[in-house]
């Protein structure tokens, strides 16, 4: 895995949140290796928001601003609301 998908991976999972660190990390770690570069991307800015809006945003609590409504954010939902 190269540096970038690393930091990412980390990042991920020391989130600050641990509901974050739950729901962002378990992602990451079954996907960082496979993202596309705009995937990769779409990750890292979400990542770079305040904690509490990205959880609001993926347990669906809150839609998210546009700038993060897409197609990465969608499957990232979709994946911690399978059982």
């Amino acid at each position: 895995m190269d540096a970038r998908r690393k930091k990412l991976l980390f990042r991920t999972q020391h989130c600050g949140m641990k509901e974050n660190d739950f729901l962002l990390g378990r992602f990451a770690a079954e996907h960082v290796a496979a993202l596309d570069e705009a995937d990769l991307a779409a990750f890292e800015a979400l990542i770079e928001e305040p904690d509490n809006d990205i959880y609001n945003w993926v347990t669906g609590k809150e839609a998210p601003p546009a700038r993060h409504d897409s197609g990465f954010l969608a499957r990232l939902i979709a994946f911690n609301d399978r059982p």
